[in-house]
């Protein structure tokens, strides 16, 4: 015996198609959210004609698509021309409600529905009615959860007299699907399309989709809103705190070199002059850059201009050896990065060797980095002790909090020094270099 095919009752299958029109509002919404443009519209309250004709088209065109899908392969659960024509409106204004509505309403218009047309126009209308009459942030704060708090809501309006925007934004699609509903019993289902509910609670459950799918697209984009203006307060807090780091290297690299010229003002006063004519040369350079990233290329031209600073001082004594290599030139770093590592060297340990000492600069390529290192054959020290006195000074710690900020916890400076053997101070730093200029 062949089994006996089943199908779904009236009522199932519609409940089906509500179900599904509710998941259709909220892939739609989703997918608007996902593009650049759409979401900058979302942005901000005051928008220019030309975005909000943007933003009527992104989403009037793809709620047509679903009606046109409703006529053409009978498939109900798609047409969100109601919902659709009353959200543009509440989120982008009257105008841009009226156009998604015009865009809904003017193939079932084709089809012979004629009323379609000019109740959907109306719900966009209606939408940026409210939209003009409301607060603009209430708009946002309506939630598809609204439902489960509808008693606090009616409690409030009415114990205080005041209107509840919420409670009032989501009786728009109410008001609008009960007309709908009553237009399409009167003038019949050829001239304005409706779902046709067999008994009073479907008629409370089409209501309540109508509502969910104005809600929850709200909600996606409130989200997605929100999530945009917390990483731009994330990337304010993290350029407010390199611009602090820096800030705090370019006094304490002055006072120490200011340190250094003021011994040698009285011994050998044309030294010093000399000196102060190099630093002001590097104090130009650093003025002149007020950017936070540099070539690695400026980077060494800056260190070169320190090192000219310290060589007078130290004489032959100092020794400065650079193996750069040539692909790591474009790469971008932080700027002052490296000066505090030489400065270390120098001050803490060639300066109080006997003889003085060598400082070797150096750069390569790792998978996916470039790794630069200060090497300096001075007095060492030991890395893995407290640090009490503060022998390793503002400036590394200064270089380690920058890059730690700037790329993340996984990137920090290492230090590997012994007592008389020397410090090695190493950076790992991810890819990222500058177009080079093309040459005639």
């Amino acid at each position: 015996m062949p089994e006996e095919v089943r199908f779904l009752t009236p009522e199932r299958a519609l409940l089906t198609t509500l179900v599904v029109k509710i998941a259709v509002a909220a892939t739609l919404a989703t997918m608007l959210v996902r593009f650049g443009q759409f979401r900058r519209i979302l942005l901000t309250e005051k928008r220019a004609w030309r975005e909000r004709l943007t933003f009527a088209f992104a989403f009037g065109i793809p709620v047509s698509i679903g009606v046109i899908s409703r006529l053409l392969l009978d498939y109900a659960a798609a047409d969100l021309s109601l919902a659709g024509s009353f959200l543009a409106g509440l989120i982008a204004g009257p105008y841009a409600g009226a156009i998604v509505g015009g865009l809904v309403g003017l193939p079932a218009l084709l089809a012979g529905e004629w009323i379609a047309i000019i109740v959907m126009v109306g719900c966009g209308f209606a939408g940026g009615g409210l939209r003009e009459l409301s607060p603009k942030e209430a708009i946002w704060h309506v939630s598809p959860l609204l439902v489960t708090a509808l008693h606090r809501h009616t409690w409030r309006l009415a114990g205080r007299f005041r209107v509840d925007w919420q409670l009032t934004l989501v009786a728009g699609p109410v008001g609008l699907e009960l007309l709908r509903q009553a237009l399409t019993d009167r003038f019949g289902a050829q001239r304005l399309f409706a779902l046709e509910p067999t008994n009073v609670w479907l008629v409370a459950l089409i209501v309540l989709t109508t509502v969910m799918s104005v809600t929850i697209p709200i909600k996606i984009w409130n989200t997605a809103r929100i999530e945009h203006r917390l990483q731009e307060q994330e990337k304010l807090l993290m350029q407010a705190r390199v611009e602090a780091l820096a800030s705090q290297i370019n006094p304490h690299f002055l006072f120490n070199t200011l340190t250094s010229i003021s011994s040698l003002i009285r011994s050998q006063p044309e030294t010093a002059r000399m000196l102060i004519g190099k630093l002001s040369g590097l104090l130009r350079r650093l003025l002149r850059s007020q950017e936070h990233f540099v070539t690695l290329r400026e980077e060494i031209a800056s260190i070169d201009e320190y090192l000219d600073i310290e060589t007078v001082r130290f004489g032959e004594t100092l020794v400065v050896e650079k193996r750069i290599a040539p692909e790591t030139l474009d790469q971008l770093v932080p700027s002052m990065l490296l000066q505090p590592l030489v400065e270390n060297s120098i001050k803490h340990g060639i300066s109080r060797k006997v003889g003085g000492g060598r400082i070797t600069i150096s750069s390569g390529r790792a998978p996916g980095h470039t790794v630069i290192e200060v090497i300096d054959d001075g007095l060492g020290m030991a890395t893995d002790v407290p640090d009490p006195g503060g022998r390793r000074g503002i400036g590394l710690k200064n270089v380690d909090e920058r890059l730690r900020v700037i790329y993340g916890a996984n990137y920090h400076l290492k230090l590997h020094s012994a007592p008389g053997e020397g410090t090695r101070a190493r950076i790992e730093i991810p890819e990222l270099v500058t177009p080079r200029a093309a040459t005639a």
